[in-house]
């Protein structure tokens, strides 16, 4: 069965849950690593695609001196709206935009940065050919994806614990969309069909990631992204068993908490 749709719907209650849940489980190690290689670049003007809850744009604004110009921008409003309920620490323009058709002039931006969001981008290159337009030359584009599954422990704990419930139609969200695209030739190939002309800058990078509890985890995974979307297209009454099987094979390895797993990713970093 396919959930091409699902992979995208970031709603209802899943931007709460990911703030609360996801961003200090995986997200927040990384977004202070990729706002630190954002300001070495000296920057006047930010834009941030795929700003989810804006765990970046909260580092980018605490680091990037107060006159830089930042501009966060989601496909998602209810990702958004959670992102400025949350706040800054100084003031940001937050603006609904598609990755794929971003509404700002050639040559606007000295730096296009996005977390985690290229593998929801339905068209890399076409996504990849806007960051460039809107950049000026010589600026940069600096983006993250989530390595192969299999070195993100609690990702793919989850992912296999619900192949006992699911057994003829595994959820795959996980799998198939954020740890779906960390080839480093298919990355690179996108970004030339982009129009990038240069050799993009790889790095490995792993972090640890954190939690009181097993039970957190399967929290934010199975209700806080949209994996939940899947198990809830496939028998929405077993959204909180699926919680639970996940739960307990987080705590058969790590024990009931505090757990420490292991989560890593890509960085990419591109001159115009």
């Amino acid at each position: 069965m396919d959930y091409p749709n699902i992979d995208t719907v970031f709603a209802g209650t899943i931007p709460q849950l990911y703030e609360r849940y996801l961003v200090p489980l995986i997200f927040e190690p990384y977004a202070a690593d990729i706002a630190t290689r954002v300001t070495h670049f000296q920057p006047s003007r930010v834009l941030e695609i795929a700003a989810g809850t804006g765990v970046v744009t909260r580092q980018l604004a605490k680091m990037l001196p107060s006159e830089v110009s930042i501009i966060a921008t989601d496909l998602n409003q209810p990702m958004l709206a959670q992102a400025v309920a949350v706040g800054t620490s100084r003031p940001v323009e937050w603006k609904q935009a598609d990755a794929m058709r971003l509404p700002f002039p050639d040559g606007a931006f000295d730096v296009v940065v996005c977390q985690f969001g290229v593998m929801f981008f339905p068209d890399k290159a076409r996504a990849f050919s806007e960051a460039r337009r809107v950049l000026r030359p010589g600026g940069r584009f600096i983006f993250n994806v989530w390595d192969r599954i299999e070195d993100n422990d609690f990702a793919d704990l989850v992912t296999n614990s619900l192949k006992t419930i699911f057994s003829h139609d595994p959820p795959q969200f996980l799998a198939r969309t954020p740890h779906g695209y960390h080839d480093p030739a298919v990355i690179t190939q996108n970004l030339e069909h982009g129009g990038f002309a240069k050799s993009p800058e790889l790095t490995t990078l792993s972090a640890r990631s954190l939690a009181d509890s097993s039970r957190i985890p399967a929290v934010a995974y199975c209700q806080g992204t949209p994996l939940r979307g899947e198990i809830e297209a496939r028998d929405p009454s077993r959204l909180a068993e699926a919680t639970d099987i996940a739960a307990s094979a987080i705590t058969s390895r790590f024990g009931p908490g505090p757990v420490d797993g292991k989560i890593q990713a890509r960085i990419i970093s591109i001159e115009n």
